[in-house]
């Protein structure tokens, strides 16, 4: 790939300055094609592999990507491929550049100091334990990623956080792709973000905010950027999205005054050739004001996300000696770019005044699938719809080349993007008139219960609970001998008969043990489900799914989010015939498992083709009948999951009201089908529930269970401080750590619930699904639970 086009404004670019490629992409999929670093990291944490084992396996991997981005049109030679590896987090991987290592892991750190002219960093079990936690050390909190379905590890920083340039694994990588002829572009997130993204270790002043601590972190930067020079680095990618969000905890202009001062530090302060050129990329949003602050620097190149984002209508006061990098390019979603469009946006962003224009994608692609050609189940129609990471690294290259040499010069691959356009918006299944004249013809009524004061009444007399009522969130963990028993269904070797057995099977033993330890309210353990979205998506029409589609949700979990192309159907009853079963072995009270509309959206790749908000009533719709039915089997609570409400909020405030606004109203239209004594329960995790806490309210569920273990139960004073006056149940057990909480530890956590909330309002339960646990980590910890609600309720009734 050729270097960016000659400067398109009156500004030039520094002669010292190296040229940027004319096309890349802001990161890659890191776990592999065949989820290849999933299965060697999870083999360590196993003890079966290790260490040096998992090395060379990631060692692989990158020289693999390196190759395939080559291959598919990317110059080795020009820093147009990023190097965006990660065992487990970006910005845990920051943290341990940084030495930015909570105290309570202190132990695991090595000593500061040089070791053979490298830096001395943390060891793959140290790292692993960190984000996992191990014994009574609980691991960094998780939370989500901007608007997207990844998490990230949350950074504890203090006053007294010691920052050092503590691990080179940045200048390791370059080296090794450097040895294999490949000029890679390192990727970090940048020292704001870095700042705003953490959370203010215990401790810490009530008046300390991370970002008081920029002017102690930036000489670390400088020293890994001097490092990355002296190891050949000419551009680094410094990832700076907080800046296009609203959701940190201190004013724009503070956040914006950060930018500023950071990048006078390092783009001016350290003089090149000390250092490599800087791409600051700001994915996920609009920058708004930060754009000519961050202009205003000597940075080298700034990357847009002009896909979520907005640019400015008018030139921009220091573009003029600036590489804009367009991201034209979804990195969100896996749809085929309109190609012309893109063309479009691309010439008239030149005339903004920057001093040259390249392209690039709207973010990183670690949010879709590796390659649409690894997919030979799908439909060939729709396949052709689509683009995976690497038919995006296709679309940069043939944008780039449009852009330089001109549309004839792409006609070909113009003409086949607009032929998919056309054979997408008139193929059968996209428009179902039926589907469209329901939701067509819906009313106020529809999207209203009646007053919770008589629901409650009705719940009670019919449910007979305890206090402080104990229940799971709904999986339970899904054995080998479960997979084995799906896998060999879908490959035709099980009959549908024997399956069902073996699934009724497994319901029992998880309804004996749920007996057996003492829970209130049952589930049934979901079995059948290989993922909480994908199983809806297959039974539901205008949906398909991939047989290698993985992305990466959080460090070494994979999931296939479904491809939402159509108008939604629900052809038959989904989840009826297992719940009813299940009612069937106990007399105790049993909850139906559904996934939320706005869930199923955001864990899916949505069509891009109409508004959010039809699709969600769509799909809502479709859960109302499934709801009806179960009512009608006798299932008396049913609970339906929307831990992704807070995930798609705008990041912009003036977004929220209207997002608010359809996702609320998309619950209420699944859910409001019901019977007053049918109790109604909803489920959210990993997201900062204060924002949206009156979304949360209006969503009208009767209970509410969330996460709040690992974050040491914060949402309590939210909810505390809004008077939310329905069921709640913040989770007292965090199940994506493999620690067993003791009795004591649960005891805690819920004597401060019961401290915040009223005790009749209280449920007990742990914070997710169990799915991902093993047996022998989930009934201790479930022993647990219920023996702290037992003791906790004993000391309310005395």
């Amino acid at each position: 790939m050729t270097a960016a086009p000659d400067p398109r404004s009156a500004g030039t670019i520094d002669a010292a300055t190296p040229e940027f490629p004319s096309g890349t992409i802001l990161g890659y999929p890191r776990i592999g094609p065949r989820r290849e670093l999933k299965k060697a990291i999870e083999a360590f944490w196993a003890g079966r592999t290790t260490a040096d084992d998992v090395e060379r396996t990631a060692a692989e991997l990158r020289s693999r990507t390196r190759a395939r981005l080559v291959e598919l049109g990317l110059d080795p030679s020009n820093a147009s491929i990023p190097s965006s590896f990660s065992f487990y987090d970006q910005v845990l991987d920051a943290a341990a550049v940084v030495g930015a290592i909570p105290s309570r892991f202190a132990h695991l750190a090595p000593e500061a100091g040089q070791v053979d002219g490298g830096t001395r960093p943390l060891d793959l079990a140290a790292y692993s334990t960190i984000a996992r936690g191990a014994g009574d050390d609980l691991p960094l909190e998780m939370t989500k990623w901007f608007d997207t379905n990844y998490h990230y590890l949350v950074p504890e920083i203090g006053p007294d956080t010691a920052f050092r340039f503590a691990d080179d694994r940045p200048v390791r990588e370059f080296a090794e792709g450097l040895a294999e002829g490949v000029v890679t572009r390192p990727v970090i997130v940048g020292p704001v973000t870095f700042l705003l993204l953490a959370k203010a270790a215990d401790g810490a002043p009530a008046d300390f905010a991370p970002i008081d601590r920029l002017g102690d972190l930036l000489p670390v930067y400088a020293e890994l950027l001097r490092a990355l020079a002296d190891a050949g680095a000419t551009w680094v990618q410094l990832d700076e999205p907080a800046l296009v969000s609203d959701s940190v905890d201190v004013t724009s202009e503070r956040a914006i005054d950060a930018l500023v001062q950071a990048y006078t530090v390092l783009a001016t302060d350290l003089a090149r050739p000390d250092r490599p050129a800087i791409l600051v990329a700001a994915p996920y949003g609009d920058l708004a004001a930060a754009l000519p602050a961050l202009a205003g620097t000597d940075v080298e190149a700034i990357a847009l996300d002009v896909v979520r984002g907005g640019v400015p209508s008018d030139p921009v006061a220091g573009l003029e000696t600036t590489t804009l990098v367009a991201g034209v390019v979804d990195g969100h979603n896996i749809w085929r770019a309109d190609l012309a469009s893109a063309l479009d946006r691309l010439e008239t962003l030149a005339g903004l005044g920057a001093a040259a224009v390249a392209v690039g994608t709207s973010t990183s692609l670690l949010h879709v699938p590796h390659d649409v050609d690894d997919e030979p189940d799908l439909d060939p129609t729709l396949r052709g719809w689509l683009a995976f990471a690497d038919q995006k690294v296709g679309e940069v290259v043939t944008l780039a080349q449009g852009l330089t040499k001109g549309r004839d010069a792409v006609a070909d691959q113009l003409e086949a993007s607009r032929s998919a356009l056309a054979s997408r918006a008139k193929a059968p299944g996209v428009v179902r008139p039926e589907v469209r004249e329901r939701a067509d013809g819906l009313g106020r009524r529809d999207f209203r219960r009646g007053p919770y004061a008589e629901r409650k009444e009705a719940q009670a007399a019919r449910l007979q609970l305890p206090l402080l009522p104990t229940t799971t969130i709904g999986s339970f963990p899904q054995t080998p001998d479960i997979r084995r028993a799906r896998a060999a269904h879908a490959r035709g070797e099980l009959s549908t008969e024997r399956y069902e057995e073996e699934m009724r099977a497994e319901i029992r033993r998880v309804v004996e043990l749920q007996e057996r330890i003492g829970l209130d309210v049952l589930v049934h353990g979901e079995p059948e489900r290989n993922d909480m979205v994908q199983y809806f998506a297959e039974n539901l029409d205008g949906f398909a799914a991939t047989q290698n589609g993985w992305v990466q949700s959080y460090g070494s979990r994979c999931v296939r989010p479904p491809i939402l192309w159509g108008d939604v159907v629900r052809p038959a009853p989904i989840t009826v015939a297992w719940s009813s079963y299940t009612a069937s072995l106990t007399a105790k009270p049993v909850k139906g498992m559904l996934t939320g509309p706005v869930t199923i959206l955001a864990w899916s790749f949505v069509r891009n083709d109409q508004p959010l908000a039809d699709t969600a009533n769509q799909v809502a719709l479709a859960l109302r009948d499934e709801i009806a039915d179960l009512e009608g089997a006798g299932i008396g609570v049913v609970q339906v999951d929307e831990p992704a409400l807070r995930e798609l909020l705008p990041l912009r405030a003036a977004d929220h009201a209207a997002y608010l606004a359809w996702s609320v109203a998309a619950f209420r239209l699944a859910t409001s089908g019901v019977r007053d004594e049918t109790q109604v329960h909803t489920h959210l995790c990993y997201s900062e529930f204060g924002e949206v806490i009156g979304a949360i309210d209006g969503l009208d569920a009767d209970v509410t269970s969330i996460e709040a273990a690992r974050s040491k139960m914060e949402i309590l004073a939210d909810i505390a401080a809004a008077g939310y006056p329905r069921g709640i149940g913040p989770g007292v057990y965090d199940i994506h750590s493999p620690r067993v909480p003791s009795e004591a530890e649960v005891t805690e956590l819920l004597t401060a619930a019961v401290g915040a909330v009223a005790p009749e309002q209280l449920w007990v339960n742990p914070d997710c699904g169990l799915k991902t646990r093993r047996y022998e980590e989930v009934t201790p910890s479930l022993e647990h639970v219920v023996a702290a609600a037992r003791a906790v309720r004993a000391t309310l009734g005395s």
